[in-house]
């Protein structure tokens, strides 16, 4: 595997982007794709959040570019459960196995293997089906 530079767009931007531009984009992400929302829970409040993302899916793999870097706090959520709800599309998927992957790992599906490169990592796993 290549060398990734592993940057990020700053904190600033991130929080603004979480109280302001997700709750509009989380009005339609869900349905036009490449956009998609990931459904979390919080590890420490146990509140269930939405997180709009940019993921692909291909054969059973989702990959989502870490834009804002793996210490955000959707990531490290979904990190600590291990699973997470994917809606894309107006479809739910049930995903599993969440790790980070560098962009250039075959692992990578669609073109989060592309828009991932700048970025620290891509958040990776396996669609199980659908959340019960």
């Amino acid at each position: 595997m290549g060398h990734y530079v592993g940057v990020r767009v700053p904190r600033s931007v991130a929080r603004f982007n979480k109280y302001v531009t997700n709750p509009i984009q989380g009005m339609w992400a869900a349905k036009v794709a490449p956009w998609a929302v990931v459904e979390h829970v919080g590890r420490v409040s146990g509140s269930a959040y939405s997180t709009p993302v940019l993921g692909w899916t291909e054969h059973g793999r989702v990959s989502i570019p870490l834009v804002y870097g793996t210490d955000s706090d959707w990531v490290r959520n979904v990190l600590a459960a291990g699973e997470f709800t994917l809606v894309r599309k107006g479809k739910r998927l049930h995903v599993a196995g969440a790790r980070i992957l560098p962009p250039d790992s075959p692992d990578i599906v669609g073109l989060a293997r592309f828009a991932g490169r700048p970025f620290e990592g891509v958040l990776f796993g396996r669609i199980t089906g659908t959340p019960e």
